[in-house]
């Protein structure tokens, strides 16, 4: 599965759920406080900023934000909320992609620098936040914790979530560090459907390493975007970088 083949016309239309979800307010509100803080003022430059789930109120807080996409589509549709002159967007790969200016603050959400398939990719991602920062700019990135404790000897899957007309299934191969999501969408008829996505999972230990090459030091790491503490029993972590120097 390639990028394009994921995130194409018909997954771009249906992206947005507005308020609820990834969109209610109990989830993006935090999210938007956080980023504003740590901007300090200067410019915010977002990966993979998608349909402008985050960019879009991060600019109307007042940070002046850039942002990188892989997919046309996904801008065609943010585009239908802002143009060009409110927020900038490069077309292009993360992890290579160059946006004009300097910013104080990256950030990538939800899990998104796993899409970069191998190791190599995901530390040039780290290397290119780090071309485009100030000195002492941060790159913050919202990532999950594999869950392979949740992985009994013999078993290749996890499931993730289940709830009324949804199931995610996790497939892994932890020889490579990959997982495939599996999305199962469903209502009263006979019929499902089903959306993959492709993975590589990161370790936080692994995550800071990739960071030391690029000049990063880790600054802070919580559990959530409200400051919650990281434990061994957390799921996610939302991790602050600071650029070296």
């Amino acid at each position: 599965m390639e990028s394009n083949d994921i995130w194409d016309a018909e997954t771009a239309r249906g992206y947005d759920t507005p308020g609820e979800g990834m969109f209610a307010p109990e989830v993006l509100d935090p999210t938007i406080d956080r980023l504003a803080e740590l901007a300090e003022g200067g410019r915010a430059l977002e990966f993979a900023i998608g349909t402008g789930r985050v960019g879009v109120p991060l600019a109307e807080r007042g940070v002046p934000v850039t942002g990188i996409e892989l997919s046309p589509d996904m801008i065609a549709q943010l585009r239908t909320k802002v143009d060009e002159s409110v927020l900038p967007v490069v077309e292009g790969d993360m992890a290579t992609v160059r946006a004009p200016g300097e910013f104080h603050l990256a950030y990538l959400v939800f899990n998104t620098i796993s899409n970069l398939l191998t190791q190599d990719l995901q530390v040039e991602c780290f290397r290119n936040a780090a071309r485009h920062l100030v000195p002492g700019g941060r790159f913050v990135i919202e990532l999950w914790v594999p869950e392979l404790r949740a992985l009994p000897p013999g078993r290749k899957a996890t499931v993730g979530v289940v709830e009324d007309g949804y199931i995610l299934l996790d497939t892994y191969d932890t020889l490579n560090q990959h997982v495939v999501s599996h999305h199962f969408t469903f209502n009263d008829s006979r019929r499902a459907r089903l959306g993959r996505s492709p993975h590589r999972y990161i370790w936080p230990s692994e995550l800071d390493l990739m960071a030391r090459l690029a000049g990063f030091e880790l600054e802070a790491r919580h559990a959530d975007w409200q400051g919650g503490e990281f434990t061994a029993e957390s799921p996610y972590h939302v991790s602050v970088y600071r650029l070296v120097g």
